[in-house]
């Protein structure tokens, strides 16, 4: 941004006198409130919200800092109009990686593989398309998670709803379109995690965990050998 665009000192101030009124405001009608969805409590937290970015954006501008904190937009997730006793439900994960280390996941395909008797044979575990395939049709998505450093993989963001149903859909009704009929309005809860809430690295892992890491590289090194016949992981199933 040019300098002749940035915002004014007396706007940033402005703004955060905005953002103090504001949170009296919400404080006053949390105090009043009438009940759990009180209308008035509602509103006011929208006004927070919307005066807490225009400050956080002009601060930026101006002096090229942030606040400490995160606050949710408005369109973030719209109050609940669902069904007050769902009696069916639906979850929706979503979750990214990025393929980090390539030969770490073909060499965790290949050990499928070397399990499986009846596996498709090397040319599918030789790419990486393929290995993913092999090793998400053996590993449950959830394992694959807590374990995708294993696999290679690097976390990206990721987000789970929770959605309230009024019945269960037919067998096979939404499986081409998985996420397209998702009603924000039903969402019963969310769960988001990505790195732009928290920047901050874990440099402490454990101990037992660098162990770990190193004692599967030594088998990895030992599996990509072409000459020697990959071993099955003993955490494997």
């Amino acid at each position: 941004m040019s300098d002749a665009a940035q915002p004014t000192a007396a706007e940033v101030r402005a703004a955060a006198e905005a953002v103090k009124t504001a949170l009296d405001r919400h404080l006053a009608a949390v105090e009043r409130r009438s009940g759990e969805e009180d209308p008035a409590v509602y509103d006011a937290f929208n006004e927070l919200a919307a005066a807490a970015e225009a400050y956080d954006e002009l601060l930026y501008d101006r002096y090229d800092e942030v606040t400490p904190f995160e606050i949710p937009g408005e369109d973030t997730l719209p109050p609940y109009t669902g069904p007050e006793e769902p009696s069916a439900l639906s979850v929706l994960i979503r979750r990214d990686y990025a393929v980090a280390e390539p030969q770490r996941l073909m060499a965790q395909a290949r050990r499928v593989e070397a399990a499986d008797e009846e596996g498709p044979g090397a040319e599918t575990s030789g790419t990486v398309h393929g290995a993913l395939g092999l090793l998400f049709g053996e590993f449950e998505p959830d394992e694959i998670a807590s374990r995708h450093k294993e696999f290679g993989l690097e976390e990206g963001d990721s987000t789970l709803w929770v959605t309230a149903a009024d019945e269960s859909a037919e067998p096979g009704e939404w499986l081409e379109a998985p996420f397209e009929q998702a009603d924000p309005q039903r969402v019963v809860c969310r769960f988001d995690v990505s790195a732009v809430f928290d920047e901050e690295f874990d440099d402490g892992d454990d101990e037992d965990g660098e162990a770990d890491l190193a004692e599967l590289d030594e088998d990895l090194d030992t599996d990509l050998d072409e000459d020697e016949t990959p071993t099955r992981l003993e955490a494997d199933r």
